[in-house]
């Protein structure tokens, strides 16, 4: 890839953005803001797409796709992992990220069923 300006100037923003995250508090905080987040959506999607009965079905298979397509992403075999400043290898942050929303997704999703149930 060529070095152009903006080439270098994104280069600098994500080395500030992971120097940044690499204190273990904000790490925490935006894996947590985006658990919470899935949890949000979770409840947010299936009340927006009930509104209109039609897209109940639509709805639950581009949920399903985006699970399991996530779980592909951060489980799969050949992922390759982050070194931690205590030598053991970790997913990394965006890897983590994403795994949060979807967990939380996951996790709103039932209590919704649950709720539906009762």
């Amino acid at each position: 890839m060529q070095n152009t300006r903006l080439n270098n100037l994104v280069n600098v923003v994500l080395t500030q953005l992971s120097q940044w995250f690499a204190n273990p508090w904000r790490y925490f905080s935006l894996i947590l803001i985006s658990l919470l987040f899935g949890v949000f959506l979770g409840s947010a999607i299936p009340t927006t797409a009930g509104q209109a009965a039609d897209w109940d079905i639509v709805a639950a298979g581009v949920l399903l796709l985006f699970t399991e397509a996530v779980s592909r992403f951060v489980y799969g075999r050949n992922r390759q992992r982050v070194q931690s400043p205590e030598d053991v290898p970790r997913r990394s942050l965006l890897a983590q990220v994403i795994n949060a929303l979807k967990i939380g997704l996951t996790y709103s999703m039932f209590v919704e069923a649950f709720k539906i149930g009762s």
